[in-house]
């Protein structure tokens, strides 16, 4: 019998959004595919990939910025947010991979970063040729200096990627960025700024996009009222009140709305998902009807391998889900965090995620302490079946269908990362997530495996020729066989938003639960077998013998009558 019964949305399956259930597959396109060969990915690589992603099953690809940027941030410095980089393309190219991925039947959502510009910015360009308190200076955040001169900073507090906030322009004024120097904050005070992204929104509709991923979309508004809070008050920002001056302030629900009478305009509407880093009991409001639509989860990405982590990301999860009217969505990584495999092949320290961890494994080159690479992907295998179960949306980062490892070993003049350039070398930064895929076992042309003919940008190790799709597409057992697998039968099984935990085994670390019908899940976080219900197994992570689920792995089951 059930023993928690979670209530199932009046939605039924048939008048679902596309995206209410949908499986993404984030590419970050400057190491998805390269196909001019000077080792970075461009959108005809992503255009000649197609094929792959429709075999994938997924529903729809999220693409990171692919926007004109001097990379000081991977792109997340735009210097021109209707446009494509000349190193990756068109827009003509750029319309015809969308030609390309909506005739496979994927949709198409696409980063925009409306926190910050960057510094290249035809305005921000502007605001530094133009006079303290012009009009130019209104769309960034400028403010006079402190002391003789204003040769020092408005306040004490320190940019997300180490250093100072505030970068000084000569003038006795300094503007404010959260995170690089080349990002300067946009000022979404300014009803220009306001009008200007909307513009930026119907542009990429008109072109087909689907949907939006925000960057950042806790982030707009601000108080940069005097007097300014200390650093040391400002530096705590897990808030459940909406009080902390730069994140999650109420005034950024209001923009949301004029975004949504944007995305209303489209037939059918187009849809956004924020990155909001917010206190779980503020993040509904950015998944509402009202607003973007959905919100990212990313308590899954946070939570421990133990079943007790993972019930209550799932409870809070769905909790939200029904909070907001919308549906959640469950990931394990992404283009900001290091891979799961690796996360959940390191040790475990009591009372620190598994991303604290592996944050302090990688500031020493991968060495120590010692990685259990194979625990690592047996665990990273069972967690997708886990996510991919799950009523809601998944999102599947590039590389983790190969069960790809984190790079740790990068050396320093390859690095691009700003964390790891303003932290002094104390962080490492997340460029390891973003070496280029391995498409092919040996190198054909240049020293890339199959990514392009020129190479690969951060370059990729040996070791990665195993995890190559040429090896494991032909493999009934790899990683890639068993999404393949999963997608096609989370298509077919996944009728309704259904979910029912059910009893776990006695003194087990271990979850159980039911979906859609006779579809149910059990889930295997200990090191010793357990028995299985009886019933058809489905697919699982690891072979089950006997009747008995191995440790640190999970089963899909068919059980009628239960």
């Amino acid at each position: 019998m059930p023993d928690t019964l979670v209530p199932t949305r009046a939605d039924s399956a048939a008048r679902r959004d596309w995206w209410q259930n949908a499986v993404v597959y984030q590419i970050y396109p400057r190491s998805f595919a390269d196909t001019d060969g000077d080792g970075i990915g461009n959108i005809a690589g992503v255009t000649s990939r197609v094929p792959y992603l429709a075999r994938l099953g997924v529903d729809a690809v999220w693409l990171s910025p692919f926007y004109p940027s001097a990379l000081a941030d991977g792109g997340y410095d735009v210097d021109d947010y209707r446009d494509v980089d000349p190193r990756l393309g068109t827009l003509e190219d750029f319309d015809t991979m969308v030609t390309a991925l909506h005739g496979a039947g994927i949709k198409v959502i696409v980063d925009i970063v409306p926190n910050h510009s960057s510094d290249r910015h035809a305005w921000f360009r502007e605001a530094l040729a133009s006079e303290p308190g012009s009009r130019a200076r209104q769309r960034y955040i400028f403010r006079d200096g402190l002391g003789p001169n204003g040769a020092q900073p408005p306040n004490d507090w320190q940019s997300g990627f180490g250093g100072p906030a505030w970068e000084p322009v000569g003038d006795g004024q300094w503007y404010f960025h959260h995170f690089a120097k080349e990002q300067p904050d946009l000022n979404w005070d300014d009803e220009e700024v306001r009008e200007d992204f909307k513009r930026t929104l119907r542009f990429w509709s008109d072109r087909g996009v689907d949907g939006f991923r925000v960057d950042v979309a806790h982030g707009l508004v601000k108080d940069l009222s005097e007097p300014f809070a200390p650093w040391s008050e400002v530096s705590v920002v897990d808030r459940p009140d909406g009080s902390h001056p730069l994140w999650d302030r109420d005034g950024v629900h209001e923009i949301y709305t004029g975004w949504r009478r944007v995305f209303d305009e489209y037939d059918p509407p187009r849809f956004a998902v924020a990155e909001a880093c917010v206190h779980p009991s503020r993040r509904a409001r950015y998944a509402s009807a009202k607003g973007l639509g959905q919100a990212f989860n990313f308590e899954m990405q946070d939570a421990g391998w133990c079943a007790a982590d993972y019930r209550k990301a799932v409870d809070s999860g769905l909790s939200q889900a029904l909070e907001s009217g919308s549906t959640t969505t469950w990931l394990l990584g992404c283009h900001d965090s290091c891979r799961v495999a690796t996360r959940y092949g390191l040790p475990t320290e009591v009372g620190r995620t598994p991303v604290e961890v592996a944050r302090d494994w990688l500031s020493t080159d991968g060495a120590t302490p010692m990685l259990d690479r194979a625990l690592g992907e047996r665990r990273a295998r069972a967690a997708a079946l886990v996510t991919l179960s799950l009523p809601g949306s998944a999102y599947v980062y590039q590389g983790d269908e190969l069960g790809l490892h984190e790079v740790g070993d990068l050396r320093p003049e390859v690095l691009e990362d700003p964390i790891a350039h303003r932290s002094g070398g104390r962080e490492k930064g997340r460029d390891g997530c973003r070496v280029p895929l391995p498409w092919s076992a040996e190198p054909a042309e240049g020293t890339s495996f199959g990514f392009g003919p020129g190479g690969a940008q951060p370059p990729q190790p040996e070791w990665f020729g195993r995890y190559a799709v040429s090896v494991q597409a032909e493999d009934p057992d790899s990683t890639l066989s068993l999404y393949r697998t999963a997608l096609r039968l989370r298509a077919e099984l996944d009728t309704d938003d259904s979910f029912a935990w059910l009893d776990s085994v006695p003194d087990a670390d271990v979850l159980c639960y039911r979906r859609s019908g006779d579809w149910q899940v059990v889930a295997n976080f200990g090191s010793e077998p357990v028995a299985l219900p009886a019933g058809e197994v489905l697919v699982s992570s690891a072979p089950v013998v006997g009747g008995r689920l191995p440790g640190d792995a999970t089963a899909w089951l068919s059980v009628p009558g239960a």
